[in-house]
């Protein structure tokens, strides 16, 4: 009979965030297959909107569509994709996230405002690397199942931890050689900001 002792929120990096508010709009926070580990697909708040008295607000912005796997034993968020509606918002990303990234890490931001033909690489000053791709009018999840080559009958049958566990494992063992910029030279190439709504059906 197991012993094991499942991983909760508090064991790992996201309870740091969690006490931090930067938490929103989960729609998994549960402990993964492998042990030892946890995982959260929602919204990871990078900046507040003023707040007066006890009134709520929403975040000001968001890293949006998160699909995130923490180990609990190393303190550290070994994979993450996420959406990023401004690229220059991926300063703020390395702020609150890169102590939890570690250099072997996969981390995957689908930008708004970047050329749709190209896709880059950004070293970190936490030592990781950013892979930087075009959001092609979709979503996160549906853009790294295509990215990571997963079929969605790959992960049919799959709850919701044991999906997103495979996902993350196919996008870590993906080839994203992509060329390297830096952060500033992205900043001055990124493009005005996408309406998310436009071409939408109503």
């Amino acid at each position: 009979m197991s012993t094991l002792t499942a991983v909760t929120l508090s064991d790992t990096p996201f309870g740091a965030l969690a006490d931090q508010h930067r938490l929103h709009n989960a729609v998994l926070k549960e402990p993964l297959p492998r042990e030892g580990t946890f995982g959260f697909r929602g919204d990871i708040a990078l900046a507040f909107q003023d707040q007066v008295a006890d009134e709520a607000r929403p975040p000001a912005y968001s890293l949006e569509q998160v699909l995130a796997v923490a180990d609990a034993a190393k303190g550290t968020i070994p994979a993450l994709a996420g959406y990023l509606h401004s690229f220059e918002w991926l300063k703020d990303t390395a702020d609150i996230l890169g102590g939890y990234f570690v250099p072997e890490g996969t981390y995957v931001f689908f930008v708004n405002n970047i050329d749709f033909l190209k896709s880059y690489t950004v070293a970190l000053p936490s030592g990781a690397l950013a892979r930087i791709l075009p959001l092609d009018e979709s979503t996160v999840w549906k853009e790294a199942l295509e990215l990571a080559s997963v079929e969605k009958n790959d992960v049919k049958k799959m709850n919701g931890a044991q999906k997103l566990e495979y996902v993350l494992d196919q996008l870590a063992a993906t080839k994203m050689d992509y060329p390297a910029i830096t952060y500033e030279e992205g900043v001055a190439a990124m493009e005005p900001v996408r309406n998310r709504n436009e071409n939408r059906p109503v």
